[in-house]
Parts: C-alpha cells; sequence; structure tokens
C-alpha cells in the first residue's frame, strides 16, 4: 500500500509542484542576501581578496614575495613600494598579497576537514542513538573540556610547525561543535512523517541520511562553515605569531606581524604590522557579515509572509 500511494498520481504531482517550487525558493533565499547590506559587502570584499590572492596575484603584485633587496631594508611607503619594505627589503604589497593565500587555503582547507568529521558523526549520533550516540557525544565531551588553543599549540609543537600542519591541527580539533550542531538537527528530524514513511518502506539507514536527512541540515551546516573560516583565519594567525603556524619566508599575514612585534617597530615602522593587522581584521569582519547574511537568508521563518 505504502509503494502504491508513493507511486500514485497525486503523490506525482506533489512531486512536480516541490520540483517548480524550489527555483523560486531559491531565487527568494538569494534577494534576502542581497539585501543584506552588509553581508554583500563582505561577499564583494572577500571576492576581491580571492581574485587578489589567487588568479591575480601576479598582475597585482609584481615583485617577489619571497626574495629581498638589502638596499631597501625598511623603506616606508613609497611608488615603488606601495607598502614599504620589512627588514630583510622585501615588498610588504607583495607579501601581503600572496599571504591572502595561505589565510584563505588555512581557513577552506580547515573547514572542509572538521566539516567532513563533525557532519558524519553527528549523523551516525543522532539517526542511530543509543550506544553509537553515547559514546560520539561522551567523545566530544572529553575534546570539547580541553582548551582548543593549548591543545592547537601542544599538536603543532609536536608535529613541527608548517602549513599542511596547522590545516590538519585545526582540522582535526574543532570538529566538536558541528558534530553537536549535527546531532541537534537530526534528532528533530528523525521523528518527522517523511522519515518514517521512508523507513516503513524499507529504505536503508544510510540512503535516508544521505537522501532525506542531509538536505534538511545543509542550511545550518552553511552558516557554521562561513563562520568557521572567520575562526580558522585567526587560529592561524594566532599560531603563525607565536611562531607554531606558516614559516619564513612563506608569507603570511601572522607572520608578518610576528616578524614586526618589537617596540622600536611598533613605533617606529607602523607600515609593517598595521596593513596585516588589518587584513586580518577586514577578512575576519566580511566573513562574519557573510554568515550573518546567509542565516537570515535561510532562515525557513523568513519564508512566511
Amino acid at each position: 500500500m505504502a509503494v502504491e500511494s508513493i507511486e500514485s498520481p497525486g503523490s506525482e504531482q506533489v512531486h512536480n509542484a516541490v520540483a517548480a517550487a524550489l527555483p523560486e525558493r531559491r531565487f527568494q533565499t538569494l534577494r534576502r542576501f542581497v539585501r543584506h547590506r552588509l553581508a554583500l559587502a563582505g561577499a564583494i570584499y572577500i571576492v576581491i581578496v580571492v581574485l587578489m590572492s589567487f588568479p591575480l596575484a601576479s598582475v597585482v603584485a609584481p615583485l617577489s614575495p619571497i626574495r629581498g633587496n638589502l638596499r631597501e631594508v625598511g623603506v616606508p611607503p613609497s611608488r615603488d613600494h606601495l607598502l614599504g619594505t620589512d627588514l630583510n627589503g622585501r615588498d610588504l604589497w607583495s607579501r601581503i598579497v600572496y599571504g591572502g593565500r595561505i589565510s584563505m587555503s588555512v581557513g577552506l582547507v580547515a573547514v572542509a576537514i572538521y566539516l567532513s568529521i563533525g557532519t558524519v558523526l553527528g549523523c551516525l549520533a543522532g539517526y542511530y542513538g543509543g550506544k553509537v550516540d553515547m559514546i560520539i557525544m561522551r567523545l566530544t565531551d572529553v575534546v570539547m573540556s580541553f582548551p582548543t588553543l593549548i591543545i592547537l599549540i601542544s599538536v603543532v609543537a609536536i608535529v613541527g610547525p608548517g602549513l599542511q600542519n596547522t590545516m590538519l591541527a585545526i582540522g582535526l580539533i574543532n570538529w566538536t561543535s558541528i558534530a553537536r550542531l549535527v546531532r541537534g538537527q537530526i534528532l528533530a528530524i528523525r521523528e518527522m512523517d517523511f522519515i518514517t514513511a521512508a523507513e516503513s518502506i524499507g529504505v536503508a539507514k544510510s540512503r535516508i541520511i544521505v537522501k532525506h536527512v542531509g538536505p534538511n541540515i545543509v542550511a545550518p551546516l552553511v552558516v557554521a562553515a562561513s563562520f568557521g573560516v572567520a575562526g580558522a583565519i585567526l587560529t592561524e594567525a594566532g599560531l603563525s605569531f607565536l611562531g607554531l603556524g606558516v614559516q619564513a619566508p612563506t608569507p603570511s599575514w601572522g607572520t608578518m606581524i610576528n616578524e614586526a612585534r618589537s617596540i622600536h617597530i611598533i613605533q617606529h615602522m607602523v607600515w609593517l604590522w598595521i596593513p596585516p593587522g588589518m587584513m586580518i581584521t577586514t577578512c575576519v569582519l566580511s566573513i562574519n557579515f557573510i554568515g550573518d547574511g546567509l542565516r537570515d537568508a535561510l532562515d525557513p521563518r523568513m519564508l512566511v509572509r
């Protein structure tokens, strides 16, 4: 009976109506995001930073970010060097541009790692429940009971500093919040009628998680990922500032601030630390604005007039 009801003409009409309504709903979501001025401004700014850091880096910053000129050590901003040079005679503008590659890469890769881990564990805990839920949640509680920054510093200090180790350390530590978020969403979805109907006709649990549960948790995951990128950028900058992240001469905004931490430079060579500090601040703010806009645009309550 259940199979026949699913294949009935009325059911087909419902599916067609839902399919026809999806483009309109997506358009409404995009329109609400565009109307969020701060989110739109943040998205435009991040797009500009990404374009300048990756495909257009050699165009907007033709000078090498690694090779220095000892005749131009600590030169203030000028026509030849837009933001001046550092203590090794390297062009600061080039290091800012190429440093964006490191920060953005760390943010995206680290978030992809812990988003994958947290989503899988959260789905298993929320849908299967019982002992699986208890084991995963107790593991989550244990990881969350330790200070995240202390664990990151310890892990990076043990395995060694570097870009790949920084990405892995951030990704393998910060999955707990995603797991708890996904578990909470699935606990609310698991008792709904369409899940019960799918189980009653014998659909495999793995297929239910992928085809039916997954699409309903995309919105909160997108919002969490946007905020996670900002947090990963800050974490990488903090580790690099402590000398445990990206190592010289590779340009990184955190490493550049680390190289300019003496009191003499802070007082008399402000062009060495203000630009990388401003890039970290503006990028994190822009990503947070994007997260706010996505949260408002994807809120299902906004669909109700």
